[in-house]
This record gives C-alpha cells, sequence and structure tokens, in this order.
C-alpha cells in the first residue's frame, strides 16, 4: 500500500514537472530596449481596488492559478491546442500579454510562446519550490501568476514561456477593435478588411408633372 502512495505521489510530481525546462539556467536578460509602445493598446488604468474587487470575483480554479501559483492540468486546458489568430490577455487586468503569432506546440499540453507580445507587461522571478530552480512569470498590471519561462523553446528567442490557460483570456483577431486592442490588428494581415459602410443615398428628385397637351381641333 505504501508502495503504491509512493509511486502515485511521484507520478504528480513528474506531471507538475512537465512544464519545466530541460535545462534549468535562468534566461539571460534581454538587453533590447523596450518599444515607446510598449503597453500597445491597453491604455485604461485599473485602481488596486478595482484591481482586488476583480480578483475576488474569480472562478475559484482560476483564483488558484493566478493568485496561489496553481498549475492547471497538461492537454485539459483552454488553450493548449488553440490555433487561431489573436492574442492573449491577463485574465484579471486585461493587459495584452501574448500572441498567436509567437504561439508554437511545445508538446507539454499548455499553450506555449517563444517571446510576450509586449515584453513590458511581463514579470519574472525565481522559484526554488518542488526543490527545483526555475523562473517564475507574473503579469505587470495584475501579478496573475502566468507560468514559467524556459531554456528549451525554438528560434529566434530559445525561449519557451509555458503558461496556464487559466491566466489568459483569448481576444479573436477579428474581435480586436470591438474590445478595445485595435493597435493589433495590424499584426493579422490576413484577416479580410471590413468594407466601409455604404454612404445613404438621397432620395430621388422628385419631377414635376407634365402638363396633358392639348388636343389639336
Amino acid at each position: 500500500m505504501f508502495s503504491a502512495i509512493r509511486v502515485g505521489a511521484t507520478a504528480s510530481l513528474l506531471l507538475f514537472a512537465a512544464c519545466h525546462s530541460r535545462d534549468r539556467s535562468r534566461p539571460p536578460e534581454d538587453s533590447t530596449p523596450v518599444p515607446p509602445a510598449a503597453e500597445g493598446a491597453f491604455a485604461r488604468r485599473i485602481s488596486a481596488a478595482e484591481l482586488a474587487e476583480r480578483k475576488k470575483q474569480l472562478p475559484s480554479f482560476v483564483f488558484h492559478v493566478t493568485q496561489e501559483e496553481g498549475t492547471e492540468p497538461p492537454f485539459r486546458n483552454a488553450y493548449w491546442n488553440n490555433h487561431s489568430p489573436g492574442i492573449y490577455v491577463d485574465v484579471v487586468s486585461g493587459e495584452p500579454l501574448f500572441s498567436s503569432q509567437q504561439k508554437f506546440e511545445s508538446g507539454t499540453g499548455w499553450p506555449s510562446f517563444w517571446a510576450p507580445l509586449e515584453k513590458a507587461n511581463i514579470k519574472t522571478r525565481d522559484d526554488s519550490t518542488l526543490g527545483m530552480s526555475r523562473v517564475e512569470v507574473h503579469s505587470r498590471i495584475a501579478g496573475s501568476h502566468l507560468g514559467h519561462v524556459f531554456e528549451d523553446g525554438p528560434p529566434p528567442t530559445g525561449l519557451r514561456y509555458c503558461m496556464d490557460s487559466a491566466s489568459l483570456r483569448f481576444v479573436p483577431a477579428e474581435r480586436l477593435v470591438e474590445e478595445g486592442y485595435g493597435a493589433y490588428v495590424g499584426l493579422f494581415p490576413e484577416l479580410k478588411a471590413a468594407p466601409p459602410p455604404e454612404k445613404p443615398q438621397p432620395p430621388p428628385e422628385k419631377t414635376p408633372p407634365v402638363p396633358p397637351v392639348p388636343p389639336v381641333t
């Protein structure tokens, strides 16, 4: 019985660690300057009180992942296999974080990206829980736990941002303008631009009636 418990605990730990790097060293600091529009379309300002209220309204599992640094199961989450064009924003604040253009198939069962959409909205810190050396990723404004970043990703960065779907909200490309992220529409030129609305046509002018021609006598 104790052997079975030990095997089960080991399996759980291995599952939890599946989103961990084969090279656990800290990703190098990127010295690339942050562009002036680092916040992109996210021009809204959210007070601490509003953020706190939003966090209270989160579903229990989302709260566990974002506020208690939980981890969702692989292959059983919303976005691991999402291939639609669009951006991923913080589930609490709405700040832009990742884009479908940097998403790739990592085989881990979690949504993975080789770079953030807005680097200024991503914060990292060392994480030594579970006896492992990892780099934890948080959002800048909401402080949500997003996942971890590792050095085993594809070119051009060699990084793998292994994220929890529960921490993200996907905004489809065709809804970017409607939801206030119009600054990112240019990232998706494959989308057909909506035709401009037709100008209303003026009513036809009424012509005066032609008087009848008198009969010839």
